[in-house]
């Protein structure tokens, strides 16, 4: 088989080895503030990789996957704060609690908060799911569920103020494992973490969705209903890759604690939870790649627009966001899409499905 560019250039994989190496000397002309802010975009990436795992390809739409999203940032934040404090917590003492509670004891080792990060909310998604799929809740009923947990979690964390901090979050981390957190040579290390896990992510839910679990995975998509009907039991796949999708969104909380230094309710309400669907439809959902660019890409322009028109940047926002869905439905992966239609003949693989079709059904009239 000769060697074609095309193929190769349009392969998701290799666009997103293209887009890696990017990342990787992106040290070498950012400077620390651009670098900083650019690994807190990268967080967000792992963070829709998961989300399109769920949405793109098991057609599960989830307004709340700030909870695990939040759980596993302020696990990372409540293991910060016991190192620079090495205490009970400033705010802690400001309303009269002088021991720490156990459930904070329990995250003062890194070698339990980090996997815990990870886990926790892993397991809380695995046994919300069993009892949401097991009663055949989906669609926008489960959308609405999920939204609302999202409403209760962040009023039970505002009202529990003397253990969570309240409004204010945490705050007031210094070291890392001894090391001072903010520091330039600390941030660069986070962030080539952070580029490495998004590697790992990528490249795991790649191989997953092209397994024959990714397979039942679109079916259930497709056709669950048909699917129930030749034997599967569609909620035990629907709630593995609903736990699997928040121990990521937990990951993805973590580093992005590491890189911001704080933690509160605002980061992981109603308004980011929607934020995350967005970045997903924006950059192309049942792609992989598809999140991840959208995620860069829609904050680097709320990064540009802000800066430069900070009056009226949420109009320029906006309109990106209603030129997208009006002109590509499929996001930005339609672009590339299209490319590789023309390369091929004129044609995207799309409208050559949907011309074959017609055909078919020509030549059986």
């Amino acid at each position: 088989m000769p060697f074609s560019v095309t193929k190769y250039m349009f392969d998701r994989r290799w666009m997103f080895v293209a887009l890696l190496l990017v990342l990787v000397l992106c040290p070498l002309f950012l400077s620390d503030f651009r670098l900083n802010l650019l690994g807190r975009f990268l967080a967000f990436a792992i963070l829709v990789i998961g989300l399109d795992l769920l949405w793109g390809y098991s057609g599960v739409l989830s307004l709340g996957h700030g909870i695990f999203f939040g759980v596993g940032a302020y696990i990372m934040a409540i293991y910060l704060k016991l190192e620079a404090s090495g205490t009970v917590p400033d705010f802690m003492m400001w309303n009269g609690i002088t021991e720490l509670p156990w459930f904070w004891a329990i995250f003062k080792s890194p070698f339990a908060a980090i996997p815990l990060a990870i886990i926790l909310p892993a397991l809380i998604a695995g046994v919300l799911g069993f009892f949401i799929f097991r009663n055949r809740i989906k669609d926008v009923y489960f959308t609405i569920l999920t939204q609302a947990l999202v409403i209760v979690t962040v009023t039970l964390i505002i009202s529990k103020q003397e253990l969570t901090g309240g409004t204010n979050g945490i705050t007031g981390f210094s070291t890392i494992f001894g090391q001072p957190l903010m520091a330039p040579s600390t941030q660069k290390i986070i962030y080539f973490v952070t580029v490495a896990c998004l590697a790992a992510i990528f490249f795991l839910c790649y191989r997953l969705v092209h397994s024959r679990f990714g397979k039942t995975l679109i079916a259930i998509r497709d056709g669950e209903n048909r699917l129930r009907f030749s034997g599967y039991d569609t909620s035990l796949f629907k709630v593995f890759v609903f736990a699997i999708s928040a121990g990521i969104a937990g990951l993805a909380g973590m580093l992005f604690v590491l890189q911001v230094g704080m933690i509160s309710p605002t980061t992981i309400g109603i308004v980011p939870s929607i934020e995350m669907i967005l970045w997903v439809a924006i950059g192309g959902r049942g792609t992989l790649i598809g999140p991840v660019i959208g995620a860069i890409v829609t904050n680097l322009a709320k990064t540009f627009f802000s800066e430069n028109y900070p009056d009226i940047w949420l109009f320029f926002l906006g309109s990106v966001f209603v030129i997208v869905v009006l002109f590509l439905p499929g996001g930005l992966m339609s672009l590339f899409n299209k490319l590789r239609g023309k390369k091929k003949g004129g044609q995207s693989d799309e409208t050559k499905s949907i011309s074959e079709d017609g055909e078919r059904k020509r030549t059986a009239v």
